[in-house]
């Protein structure tokens, strides 16, 4: 008797819980999307944002929980006050292409613009929009504030109409709690469809089979959009090759071969309007390796590679997680990486502030250079690594090996996997 009580009082509190949650939602939003395309613009002297236009697509797939939180800082940030008091009524986090192509070279030249897009949920009053893009030192390098009326007429409905046609591959035990993911077909042609549907359904059970997501995979709603494509594959620059491509994906981004990522933000979520989707994964029908990941913007792959579903987990890595790459290599290294400040990303230290990382999973402190042998991965210490986000001294990764390191390790560490894990829960819970 005592424990059925029990499981009914449970009950009755997670209930209570939640429609605490959709009270709060519903005291400000409505159950829609604002979508909000700015324009990033600059150099390494001085940067702008500008508005770029405003969409209202029906429903809304992102958080109903934490409004005003973050899980971590990102490399920019988004909120919305209420115009009548002030009141902050929502925040988010993200990354650009932008931003990593501050840290190039190039960047000291001629000011180039780059697309963004944000989704927001619908406010039902008027508020005061703010956008912020940060540098390494985690200070402002350029803000925008604009307001947002609801009843604006220019405000552009997109995605009633016309939806691209989806497939569910993965259902949520509750939608309303879901994690919303969309595979997009890229370099498919219309014939091509059904392949690209097996190499979805491939990608998701290879994604589930990786913890923490096989455990936690009944948080996740996965669906894929079937946006077919003229031309068959992405565009190859440095070869000459021009395709013509639902998403605009083009291998050398930035002059680096493998680097695999779309500038057309604005196109793919033109064609994913009306769909449930939060988190894109852009499925690219080539076998020539490459990919990329930006957190919170999207996540680009290639398909037909024998390191497919690797490079699908390791960029879901940095583009769901916001963890780090934990590799150096001489000649990488980023412009202007600051070793006096603590990097935002879980899995990356320069000790300026370890015990916001992992020292509560470590026995003791550890100091150690190199790697260990990659066979024994699951038999690792926690510690301190010299080499990681690309730079070669004075970062440190937890372990010597993990699948945000090297493709050859089929885990990740326990330091990613509870990042993975917190993230997860900050969007369910």
């Amino acid at each position: 008797m005592k424990r059925l009580l029990s499981t009914v009082l449970l009950a009755l509190c997670i209930g209570h819980y939640a429609l605490c949650i959709d009270k709060d939602f519903n005291k400000h939003f409505v159950d829609s999307t604002l979508r909000i395309d700015y324009i990033l613009s600059g150099n390494v002297e001085s940067q702008a944002i500008s508005l770029d236009g405003m969409s209202r697509m029906p429903g809304w797939h992102g958080k109903r929980q934490h409004l005003t939180q973050i899980p971590m800082h990102g490399d920019a940030t988004i909120s919305m006050r209420l115009a009548s008091t002030g009141e902050e009524i929502y925040q988010h986090t993200f990354s650009t292409l932008f931003q990593e192509w501050l840290d190039l070279d190039d960047a000291k030249l001629a000011p180039k613009a780059f697309e963004c897009v944000e989704l927001l949920p619908m406010p039902r009053d008027s508020v005061v929009v703010t956008v912020n893009l940060y540098n390494h030192r985690h200070q402002v390098r350029a803000s925008l504030e604009h307001k947002v009326y609801p009843t604006d007429c220019t405000i552009v409905r997109k995605g009633e109409r016309d939806v691209p046609e989806y497939v569910i591959l993965n259902e949520p035990a509750r939608k309303d709690k879901a994690i919303n993911i969309a595979f997009v077909a890229e370099g498919y042609t219309a014939e091509q469809m059904q392949d690209y549907l097996n190499d979805c359904k491939k990608g998701v059970e290879g994604l589930f089979g990786f913890e923490p997501y096989k455990k936690l995979r009944d948080r996740f709603r996965v669906i894929a959009v079937l946006t077919p494509s003229r031309d068959s594959g992405p565009s190859i620059p440095s070869e000459g090759v021009w395709h013509n491509t639902a998403m605009g994906s083009s291998f050398d981004t930035f002059g680096m071969a493998r680097y695999l990522t779309t500038l057309r933000i604005k196109q793919m979520h033109d064609a994913l309007a009306g769909t449930p989707y939060e988190h894109i994964i852009v499925m690219v029908n080539t076998d020539r390796y490459g990919g990329g990941g930006i957190y919170n913007t999207l996540n680009l792959l290639m398909t037909k590679h024998r390191l497919f579903i690797e490079v699908l987990v390791h960029e879901f890595g940095h583009s769901f997680a916001g963890l780090a790459d934990e590799y150096a290599y001489e000649g990488e290294e980023p412009n202007d990486f600051p070793l006096d400040v603590e990097p935002w990303a879980p899995n990356i230290t320069t000790l300026t502030n370890f015990d916001s990382k992992w020292r509560d999973l470590m026995p003791g402190k550890k100091i150690a250079i190199g790697t260990a042998d990659e066979k024994n991965y699951d038999t690792q210490t926690i510690g301190l690594y010299e080499g990681a986000g690309c730079v070669l001294k004075g970062v440190y990764r937890p372990t010597p090996n993990c699948m945000m390191k090297t493709l050859k390790i089929p885990v990740f560490c326990p330091v990613c996997t509870r990042a993975i894990e917190h993230v997860i829960d900050f969007y369910t819970k």
